[in-house]
Formats: structure tokens, sequence, C-alpha cells
């Protein structure tokens, strides 16, 4: 599904990795899958912390249903 800027602003809190800075949006598995990868780039620059990697492939293993609780 296409992520337009309308349905990304219009999207619950509770669907980003990142809910509070409403950072990697998470709406289906495609994304979550690509949240994941970004995620892992981002620590490596430097420009994310591990605990923010934790909390962003937490959100997206559930949505992938990949353990945890949905």
């Amino acid at each position: 599904m296409k992520l337009t800027l309308t349905r990304r602003n219009m999207a619950p809190g509770a669907q980003f990795g990142l809910p509070a800075q409403r950072k990697y949006p998470m709406p289906d598995k495609s994304h979550a899958a690509n949240a994941k990868a970004r995620a892992t780039q981002q620590v490596e620059k430097g420009n994310l912390t591990a605990a923010q990697k934790a909390e962003i492939d937490a959100k997206a293993n559930r949505v992938l249903g990949k353990g945890g609780r949905r």
C-alpha cells in the first residue's frame, strides 16, 4: 500500500515505531520490514540509539507476526 502524506498524517501514533516522534510508520508488513532495515542503517550511522532501534524492532515484529503481543 502506498503511504501518502495524508494517510501518514492521519495514522494513529500507535502505527509508528517511534510514536512520540511519528517516525518509522508501519501500517502494513512491507513498511514494518522496511522500518527495521532503515533503523539498522541509522544505528550504524549514529543517528539512532540502540534503545530506539529496539523499540522499532519490537513494533515491527508485532506487525510482522514474529512473536510478542499484537
